[in-house]
């Protein structure tokens, strides 16, 4: 319960720093002051190039987070049993009263492993959506849009290369 109770803070947290972005100059300028020179730099010198590092950097940022705020070890075992309770649901199809029962359980398990993945999000959620604030005011500043590969738009982009990106990672880090 306390795991959901800081997701929900974050969430909090993060929804007013995403919306209150224009309305309170200094977590745009702040946000802007650290990423202009750093990461502004990185995609002025080349847009494709940039945004495929710059979505590798956050990726492996947030599965670093990942790999030491969550006990892998304990998701790893949960994973585990949860595929051993649906092999066993599929088996009991025809029993509905031991199908719901193992149902339960496996809900259980789902929650538990939510809540344990959950822990790094309190640490990424509002490094993420400072991010997200300020690759919006970026490339709100072309006219016409610029596209990334010559046909992304810079959301699309960093979607697909942060989901290639994060598989890599998981493999490595070795994260369930």
């Amino acid at each position: 319960m306390k795991a959901l109770k800081t997701v929900f803070i974050v969430m909090l947290v993060s929804l007013g720093i995403a919306s209150l972005w224009n309305h309170i100059p200094i977590i745009k300028d702040s946000a802007h002051l650290v990423l202009d020179p750093s990461v502004g730099r990185i995609l002025d010198y080349n847009i494709d190039i940039g945004m495929v590092v710059v979505a590798a950097l956050i990726s492996l940022f947030i599965s670093v987070i990942q790999k030491y705020t969550i006990d892998n070890e304990s998701l790893k075992q949960l994973k585990e049993e949860n595929k051993k309770l649906q092999a066993d649901m599929k088996a009991l199809k025809d029993h509905p009263e031991k199908l719901a029962q193992l149902q339960t359980e496996s809900v259980k398990k789902a929650f538990e492993m939510m809540s344990l993945s959950m822990k790094s999000f309190a640490y990424t959620a509002v490094p993420v959506i400072l991010f997200f604030r300020w690759f919006s005011d970026y490339f709100s500043a072309f006219d016409p849009p610029i596209k990334i590969f010559g046909f992304l738009n810079w959301f699309l982009a960093y979607i697909i290369l942060s989901i290639l990106f994060s598989t890599i990672f998981r493999k490595v880090l070795k994260l369930p």
